[in-house]
């Protein structure tokens, strides 16, 4: 499930490629400063590209435009010293890079809610007084102390089962979230027993399997095309329309999710991360808004890595290359 293909069908040398490939690795490059400027505006205060492109910026302004340059010429740089590298061989490795990202953050959310959820219950319930004083139970009501030194380190852990795990999780994290539902049925009908940590747990769950799910239903072809000429089109012709429509739909749109998202630090992703936010139901609920919050700015990244890695799928259509995959073969 976390491959092209099994990596001894791949030939890792091809046709030339250089413009196709400048241009997908440098969208990476691009997307890595990004980020990088993206923390540094947030958690250290620097002024933004827009400040930059506005003339306001000063010397950390220009700190932007470097970083930028650095990713983007980097990737420039790995293609002209791979001018021989099949494009078939770098979109399986991006697509390799995006699985080990989504199966790591499908960890972290299962066991962030597993934990948040366990705390939630023993905060409301008041439980904590059992084994600890007031003072000592009441970092657990405080998003601040949870987010930073609980959920932190969940997430890290889940990126290293990450390393060591090679499947994504989608079916087990929708069995996880039938069994919730249920519990949450069989509380509340039979014991008339209900708490927000319930629903918060489902929809924490539901959110992180439909918009992580997407990468790699893009990759399988899972997405519904409403296209009724596409069907009918040949190999090198859909790898034409994909390539054009990887570009103009999906990159674009991946772009603007992140530009609106991570406008600022009082953008719609940043500050709530930033301010470990909560719901309305205050200390009753799970704190995990923020981190929701975040599944969307996650959600366009790794769409991003999969569009360029069925760009570079798509072009190899195409130019007709050895290496494709036949989806319709898969899934019969």
């Amino acid at each position: 499930m976390t491959s092209l293909s099994d990596p001894t069908d791949l030939s890792r040398t091809g046709a030339p490629a250089p413009v196709i490939r400048m241009f997908g690795w440098g969208m990476l490059g691009a997307l890595s400063a990004f980020m990088i400027n993206n923390v540094l505006v947030v958690a250290f205060g620097f002024p933004g590209t827009h400040a930059l492109l506005a003339g306001d910026g000063g010397s950390l302004g220009w700190v932007h435009a470097l970083i930028f340059a650095i990713c983007v010429g980097l990737a420039i740089v790995y293609v002209l010293q791979t001018p021989m590298q099949a494009l078939r061989w770098d979109a399986d490795r991006i697509h390799r890079f995006n699985c080990y990202l989504v199966r790591s953050i499908f960890w972290a959310v299962l066991l962030v809610g597993v934990v948040d959820a366990t705390i939630a219950f023993m905060r409301t319930e008041q439980l904590f007084l059992y084994f600890m004083d007031e003072e000592s139970a009441r970092f657990f009501g405080r998003a601040r102390d949870v987010g930073p030194y609980i959920h932190t380190p969940l997430v890290v852990l889940g990126f290293v089962i990450g390393l060591f795990t090679r499947t994504l999780g989608f079916h087990w994290l929708a069995l996880l979230i039938v069994l919730a539902e249920l519990l949450i049925v069989i509380s509340r009908f039979v014991f008339s027993y209900e708490q927000a940590l319930m629903g918060d747990l489902v929809r924490y769950w539901y959110a992180a399997l439909f918009l992580f799910a997407s990468a790699y239903t893009l990759f399988d072809e899972g997405h519904v095309r409403v296209d009724v000429l596409y069907a009918g089109f040949g190999r090198t012709t859909k790898g034409f329309v994909n390539a054009i429509g990887s570009i103009m739909l999906g990159m674009t749109t991946a772009w603007v999710i992140l530009g609106v998202g991570f406008n600022g630090k009082q953008s719609i992703i940043n500050s709530p991360v930033a301010n470990f936010e909560v719901t309305q139901t205050g200390g009753v609920g799970m704190f995990v808004k923020y981190q929701m919050a975040a599944f969307l700015g996650i959600f366009a990244i790794t769409m991003l890595i999969q569009f360029v890695s069925y760009l570079f799928e798509a072009v190899a259509d195409y130019r007709d290359e050895p290496g494709h995959r036949d989806h319709e073969a898969v899934t019969t």
